[in-house]
């Protein structure tokens, strides 16, 4: 079985502490670490250091506080006294310096997206490094004062101390996120930094799949395990796993069509299980006490903990008529790291958005030690990982990841028959706009972002691509940053594939009806279908389709979301070929859809999905 090969004592060996001060990427440090070949694990600010063995290097995580904030998590000073390096990561760079006698205020600007750094490169953190190189950057607070023995190390063009370093003391600080994706060099930065531990690079990822069957079988022990599988590739891998594990007899599946799922798609996710010999599948519709339960609901926090809640009553009303006693299940879920530090999962972490695996009820069950989540700890790549090691197709585990409250979260609704723009925001941004020969406008809608480690609900800006110059990704995505980056009241920005009449986009009453929703599914299956016909389905990470509240005359307004990622924990918009984009529009326009909107915002500072 795989992983047992690598059935090694994973003490006494080499780790780094990350020390988690409430960010939004700290398992992905984590999970980048182990990856090098380093053992991590996670710790909180206040503990105590000197219980910590066998550490050879301290990881500073971000956090969504003000160093100087009374909310800010209470630091125990033993983590400035241990004699191995220490590295700051954006708010554990402000902290580091904060203690020791530095200054941190708010910037001038904040910083979302990427950002041109200038390293010395003769500095052993940055060896290896091109001379300038791309770092994600997401603060607005930043250091304007070194503590005595520091000195700068790396700039960009809207941070001058970008990075630090006391060598005598081997503390560091990086403003910048090198543990995501989108900081190209990062890895080579993080393993630089595991080089000026003494690092021996054993640790031995591979074993993981083998920790977990054995952890399985303590935590369920003769209980059977019930699980709620939608058919995308977390609850898959999960089933796959518990049955593996446990046995098909002790595992019972179910799958809830809540009349939000995409176009046939419980019939299809039905029939490629079964096909895959998972047998101990059952399909249940409810989708009438879904769209019951949500009715007149805009708010997309409180879609997701009615979505959530109505799983658990449905759920409840299967194991009764299966006369299944609630005393001999655990309830499984296909839980994934993104899903609980966005809700708010760690102590110190701010909610972006509450995931409907993670409401109250769901949170009460777990507290009880009534729920399992084997993938709880692990990002989206690393699901697919196992999956293949369990022998899953890859054409499922590739597929595109679907949110559990399914087209709920993608069918934007509003009860208002008016929503007032802040007047000088709408000027600011047509100004900014105009300066740098756009068009545009701030639309009266909202949507969920991610500034700063926290949550926010603004407005996405629309741009007009101006006629006659030649089309360029690249302005866009410079165009996209900039504009998020100076105004705190737009967290997304849309460009205007094509519009099907020259008027006005208004804001509409509109809710989550069957009407909508079968718009939204023929809109979905347009696209998706566009993906294959291009080859540009392996491509992308996923691809939301967004139906606003807002019509074009009488035609509904429709956004694509195409974003490139691979933990889900940050993203970049897809840059797909413009003129196929526009052939897609012709298609929507001929399928009643007003206008088509291209989201050509990174995460962050807008989420993947727009709720």
């Amino acid at each position: 079985m795989a992983g047992r090969e690598h059935d090694v004592i994973l003490c006494p060996m080499q780790k780094i502490a990350i020390v988690d001060f409430g960010g939004q990427y700290t398992h992905l440090i984590a999970r980048r670490i182990r990856q090098l070949g380093v053992y991590s694990e996670i710790v909180f600010p206040g503990s105590d250091p000197t219980a910590l063995q066998d550490a050879i290097g301290v990881i500073f995580s971000g956090g969504p506080f003000s160093v100087y904030s009374d909310e800010a998590p209470k630091t125990h000073p033993g983590w400035f006294e241990l004699d191995i390096p220490l590295l700051g990561l954006c708010y554990g760079h402000q902290i580091i310096n904060a203690r020791l006698g530095g200054e941190v205020k708010r910037g001038d600007q904040s910083e979302f997206g990427p950002a041109e750094l200038s390293p010395e490169a003769t500095h052993p953190l940055f060896a290896g490094l091109s001379k300038r190189t791309v770092v994600w950057m997401s603060h607005g607070d930043e250091v304007v004062r070194l503590p005595p023995g520091f000195r700068v190390i790396a700039t960009t063009r809207d941070c001058p101390i970008a990075a630090v370093a006391s060598d005598t003391q081997r503390f560091y600080g990086l403003q910048f996120h090198p543990e995501v994706t989108h900081t190209p060099e990062g890895n080579r930065i993080l393993r630089n930094f595991l080089e000026m531990c003494g690092a021996r690079f054993e640790w031995q990822v591979s074993r993981y799949l083998h920790d977990l069957e054995a952890q399985l079988r303590e935590k369920c022990r003769d209980r059977k395990v019930f699980l709620l599988v939608s058919g995308g590739v977390d609850s898959t891998v999960c089933f796959a796993l518990l049955n593996r594990v446990l046995g098909p007899e002790h595992v019972l599946g179910l799958h809830i069509d809540n009349g939000l799922m995409r176009h046939r798609e419980s019939e299809e996710v039905l029939a490629f299980l079964r096909k895959e010999g998972f047998n101990n599948l059952l399909v249940r519709d409810a989708g009438e006490t879904f769209l019951a339960a949500l009715a007149l609901t805009c708010s997309p926090e409180e879609k997701r903990r009615i979505i959530g809640e109505t799983f658990l009553q449905v759920k409840d009303a299967e194991l009764k008529r299966l006369e299944l006693n609630p005393d001999d299940w655990l309830l499984a879920q296909g839980t994934i790291y993104p899903d609980t530090i966005e809700s708010g999962g760690d102590g110190n972490a701010a909610v972006i958005k509450t995931h409907h695996n993670r409401v109250a009820g769901v949170r009460e069950l777990l507290e009880k030690g009534l729920v399992i989540e084997p993938l709880a700890d692990l990002y989206k790549d690393e699901v697919r990982e196992l999956g293949l090691l369990l022998g899953i197709p890859e054409k499922l585990v590739w597929r595109h990841p679907f949110p559990g409250p399914g087209l709920g979260v993608r069918l934007l609704c509003n009860n208002e028959a008016t929503r007032e723009i802040d007047a000088e925001l709408k000027e600011q941004v047509a100004d900014f706009l105009e300066g740098r020969g756009f068009a545009g406008e701030i639309l009266a809608v909202e949507s969920v972002g991610v500034q700063g480690d926290y949550r926010t609900y603004a407005h996405p800006c629309l741009v007009r691509w101006p006629a006659g110059k030649e089309f360029s990704w690249e302005d866009l995505d410079t165009l996209s940053t900039t504009l998020t980056n100076r105004f705190r009241g737009a967290n997304r920005v849309v460009l205007e594939v094509g519009h099907s009449q020259e008027s006005p986009y208004v804001l509409v009453r509109a809710h989550c009806d069957r009407e909508r929703l079968e718009l939204l599914r023929r809109v979905d299956e347009i696209c998706t279908s566009f993906l294959y016909a291009e080859k540009l389905y392996s491509s992308v990470w996923q691809m939301p389709v967004v139906l606003l509240p807002l019509n074009l005359g009488d035609k509904p307004v429709v956004v694509i979301r195409p974003v490139v990622s691979s933990e889900a924990m940050t993203a970049r918009f897809a840059t797909l070929p413009f003129s196929r984009v526009r052939a897609l529009w012709d298609e929507l326009r001929m399928a009643g859809v007003g206008a088509l909107l291209y989201d050509i915002t990174h995460k962050p500072p807008g989420t993947i999905e727009w709720e």
